[in-house]
């Protein structure tokens, strides 16, 4: 089994995702859910796809962290 890292944005209306790992490897939805859901599926072929081409499946190395930054003193928080 692997565990990779995506990365889920709001983009417009919809929402985006990717896997820092696996180059290429995206997917949009409409609700959050969707694109987590769109995303495992893209993976899943994207693998399979490496498979049928007999290339090496990379390993997870991707990482996320939140770091507290302490905003200018003339910048606007929302």
């Amino acid at each position: 089994m692997y565990r990779y890292l995506i990365v889920v944005e709001k983009a417009g209306r919809n929402y985006s995702a990717y896997a820092p790992d696996l180059p290429g490897c995206v997917a949009t939805g409409n609700t959050r859910e969707e694109a987590e859901a769109n995303i495992r599926d893209a993976i899943e072929m994207h693998l399979s796809g490496l498979i049928e081409d007999h290339a090496s499946i990379p390993e997870p190395q991707a990482s996320a962290e939140y770091i507290d930054i302490k905003a200018p003193a003339d910048a606007v928080e929302n």
